[in-house]
């Protein structure tokens, strides 16, 4: 078998297949030309299980569409080299957030054959106190169910909001939303819809509550058939922690376009930080009457860290400095991009903010920490026939987000350095999420010959239509799967890479989430800039 890259290549990008099974291989124009072929010496791949062997077919150049043949006739996926191969990708994984809408109807001119009734417009109560009641109107749905979570959103605006500040002209897009044509470009205007709703978890003193979710889980049914209760949970120093890192980071951006606008979520990540240091140990354990997504994290450092750098952009507030520099002494991770740990978002706020702002050596400090990851994922990508950053007990659960948050290290390590060796190496996750991996899959629904089809997510189950909603990545294969379709019994023969079943029922594995989303539509952006 060959697998490759189903979303295609740039003519002059670095280009890798992986070849299996065999040691000869064909390169085929779809106009019916030979266009290479050669012989491999193959080499035992741990994450694949496989033997395995790298085909560079750099040199091939001409737009088009291929595909390859093994020497035992088996054909891969099709693909295209071409300078907008990436397009289709980067609109549909944006558009992805417009389809996770809570609270409003999607109309059929916006959603097409997905068009959906509003969903949970009944607001929300306190859990402590069910008297009290909130709107609780919009933002995204988190994940494969309906509930909606403060960190979870922080952090996919996180990724998609750096991206927007370090290369805004390429994810100038026509998102066909409610918003197009307005004041705001098309993906701030989706970022709002998630940025309002963010705000009203916030309490007059500053503190954000967690989540906003039914106490359970409901059963596989579409949004606006959702009659469960939605409660509010308590606040917590990790959502208040990111709250205000993201507004403080918004309101920049947003003042280009809605000075009022920008100034209110300034005001709010302001109360946010006031509120985190008059509580200094505060954290967030689910309430036992509640079963639903945790995002628990029994360590706030990083969340602290990512606010103090936003919040001294922000207004140069030396008790943020101090905090910056103290929380570095505990040695924490500085380039993690997660949900759990975001201690890479402060380092990306002080490379964007610049060494004239938080000084040389702070500057000089955390590039070179961000610089050390990057090398060390491109020693792994070195090391294995899939040019892959993952070891095989590494495939977490949402092993495809670690991936893609990888890619962003190497996007933003070729920003830092122009060293093509690390967009090399991000652009080989690419061809992993897109179809070179041992599952001979696109991670992306829609995107590629061979994309999955059936995520863990409630609507695309729900609606009756057979091709999923595209745009949507998966969690991908999982070392210790734990669901029905995905379990240790039927899994524990098979090498890390192919702990994965494209199964709605496999919740462990397939699927889909917000910030899963959000760094694939990072580095297609970064892609997509750098080609121009």
């Amino acid at each position: 078998m060959i697998y490759l890259n189903q979303a295609g290549f740039a003519p002059e990008a670095t280009k890798h297949a992986t070849l299996t099974g065999d040691t000869s291989y064909t390169l085929h124009a779809n106009a019916g030309s030979i266009v290479k072929s050669g012989e491999c010496t193959l080499k035992h791949d741990d994450n694949s299980g496989e033997d395995a062997a790298i085909i560079d077919f750099s040199e091939i150049k001409a737009t088009g569409s291929y595909y390859f043949t093994d020497g035992k006739g088996n054909k891969s996926a099709e693909f295209v080299i071409d300078n907008n191969h990436y397009d289709e990708a980067l609109f549909a994984s944006i558009k992805m957030f417009y389809f996770q809408r809570c609270g409003m109807a999607l109309e059929e001119k916006y959603a097409g054959v997905y068009a959906r009734k509003a969903c949970h417009c009944g607001g929300g109560y306190m859990l402590h106190d069910k008297s009290i009641r909130r709107k609780m109107l919009g933002g995204w749905h988190d994940a494969g169910d309906y509930g909606r979570y403060v960190t979870a959103g922080a952090v996919a605006l996180g990724h998609i909001l750096y991206g927007y500040e370090m290369f805004p002209d390429a994810l100038q897009l026509d998102l066909n939303i409610p918003e197009s044509g307005g004041n705001l470009p098309d993906i701030l205007a989706e970022c709002k819809y998630e940025l309002d709703w963010i705000l009203d978890m916030q309490d007059e003193d500053g503190g954000v509550h967690h989540k906003c979710t039914s106490q359970n889980f409901c059963g596989f049914i579409m949004p606006d058939e959702d009659d469960l209760d939605m409660v509010i949970t308590p606040v917590s120093s990790l959502a208040t922690g990111d709250f205000a890192a993201i507004m403080a980071l918004a309101s920049r951006i947003y003042r280009k376009y809605d000075e009022a606008y920008a100034d209110t979520l300034a005001d709010a990540a302001r109360k946010a930080w006031n509120w985190l240091v008059k509580n200094p140990s505060f954290l967030f354990e689910n309430p036992s009457e509640v079963t639903t997504g945790t995002y628990e994290d029994m360590c706030d450092t990083d969340e602290r860290l990512w606010a103090a750098t936003e919040i001294y952009r922000l207004d140069k507030n030396e008790d943020a400095k101090r905090i910056i520099l103290s929380v570095l002494e505990l040695r924490i991770n500085l380039y993690a991009l997660g949900w759990a740990d975001v201690g890479g978002f402060g380092t990306l706020a002080v490379i964007n903010g610049g060494a004239e702002l938080f000084g040389e050596d702070l500057y000089r400090r955390m590039t070179l920490k961000w610089l050390d990851e990057a090398d060390r994922l491109k020693g792994i990508a070195e090391s294995n026939a899939f040019n892959f950053t993952l070891r095989p007990a590494e495939f977490t659960w949402g092993s495809n987000m670690v991936v893609l948050m990888n890619a962003m290290i190497l996007c933003v390590a070729h920003k830092l350095t122009q060293d093509k060796s690390y967009l090399d190496t991000a652009q080989y996750q690419l061809d992993y999420i897109f179809g070179r991996n041992a599952m001979d899959l696109s991670y992306v629904t829609g995107i590629g010959e061979r994309a999955f089809k059936h995520p863990h997510l409630r609507p695309t189950e729900a609606d009756g239509i057979d091709e999923p909603i595209p745009g949507f990545v998966s969690g991908g294969p999982n070392f210790r799967p734990c669901d029905e379709a995905a379990n240790p019994d039927n899994m524990s023969d098979k090498p890390a890479m192919k702990r994965y079943a494209d199964d709605m029922r496999s919740y462990s594995t397939n699927e889909i989430t917000i910030y899963w989303n959000s760094p694939l539509v990072f580095a297609l952006g970064y892609f997509k800039e750098y080609s121009k």
